[in-house]
């Protein structure tokens, strides 16, 4: 059979030459007569695999040396209670809300202290990014917190916030490794891989050491703490091994592509065929201020239900799959992760101008 366009928001698209090498290994890891998946954690296999696969994203983003790098489990549901639990020790926090996920963030924050809402953009269904430069930041908060890429909404924030001072903690999932980034702005930054990394189970946190501290809240329990992770390299209990080693394979064909300067340049270039035909399109219509447009997530809509589940429904059959938006935006979403490639955006734009060319009423 031949492989779909996939435009799923996560679990998402991978390299098809990471699929490929995980495939020729899957019976024997280099030799050692047995698949990862079956592979002690506590073996040198696999050692070599974890310490590559950090010694890899470390050279990718640059990491500074006085921060660790977790390889963790329980998705963003558990870094929404594990930021708060380790870091909120004079027990506040300020949110910027600028969609689901950051919303959901501080509603689990709020069960461990007091959460200030400083900037949303609630009022027009998250369709765009607050002005962030001079915000309320409360002088007792622990840490500024955002999700800077909303998969959702289709937004990014591309000017971080003036924290004042504050530690600056990032959700990144959706546009993680998607271009650079200067690590040393944040206190934290994290991201489930599922998105634009690798598949679902991993959940990698990047994490300055002097936040990682012994005086959390004291009810926080031992797999919540950074501490625990951080002490025994990401190995206190068993780590999910085979998604960790599919993240490695991501991050040596990031390096073969030539690194997120790169990656940009190809993110850039297939949003804009997109987002092209969008601003022309006389039936298709993207729902995000301009300026605030993600490149990993294209919503759009037609403004006819009917018409949108037409086609969606013709597009899956032509093999462009996961079209489908989000409930609260509705129509459909896009997502162009590092791996689809951009012959796919190319013939996705064809398809919506045919369908276009078929089903507008002049």
């Amino acid at each position: 059979m031949s492989r779909v366009y996939n435009f799923s928001a996560g679990p998402a698209v991978l390299p098809e030459e990471v699929l490929r090498k995980a495939a020729e290994e899957m019976l024997d890891y280099h030799g050692c007569g047995m698949s990862v998946m079956e592979m002690s954690h506590r073996s040198k296999d696999f050692q070599d695999i974890i310490d590559q696969c950090e010694a890899d994203i470390r050279e990718l983003l640059g990491i500074p040396d006085n921060y660790k790098v977790l390889f963790l489990q329980g998705g963003g549901n558990t870094q929404f209670a594990m930021v708060p639990m380790n870091l909120m020790r004079n027990k506040v926090a300020d949110y910027i809300v600028t969609g689901n996920w950051a919303k959901k963030a501080a509603k689990e924050a709020e069960l461990y202290g007091k959460v200030h809402v400083v900037a949303s953009s609630a009022d027009k269904n998250f369709t765009y990014i607050p002005d962030l430069s001079d915000l309320p930041i409360d002088e007792d908060a622990d840490y500024v917190y955002i999700c800077q890429n909303n998969t959702i909404y289709g937004t990014t924030i591309r000017e971080l916030p003036d924290t004042k001072g504050k530690d600056l903690v990032s959700d990144v999932s959706s546009m993680f490794l998607s271009e650079p980034m200067d690590v040393s702005r944040y206190g934290i930054v994290w991201g489930g891989v599922q998105k634009n990394v690798g598949p679902a189970g991993v959940t990698i946190v990047i994490i300055r050491e002097d936040l990682i501290r012994e005086d959390v809240l004291p009810f926080t329990p031992t797999m919540l703490r950074y501490k625990t992770h951080a002490d025994k390299g990401s190995m206190y209990n068993t780590p999910p091994c085979y998604n960790i080693y599919i993240c490695g394979l991501v991050f040596q064909w990031l390096k073969e592509m030539g690194g997120l300067e790169v990656m940009k340049e190809r993110n850039e270039r297939k949003a804009k065929v997109l987002y092209d035909f969008l601003d022309q399109s006389r039936m298709f219509h993207g729902t995000v201020v301009p300026k605030d447009r993600s490149l990993m997530n294209v919503p759009f809509v037609t403004g006819d239900k009917d018409l949108d589940a037409k086609f969606i429904a013709e597009s899956s059959a032509a093999g462009f799959k996961n079209l489908k938006g989000h409930r609260t935006v509705g129509g459909m979403r896009a997502s162009l992760y590092n791996a689809m490639p951009y012959e796919g955006v190319v013939k996705l734009v064809e398809f919506m101008d045919q369908f276009e060319k078929e089903n507008h009423k002049a």
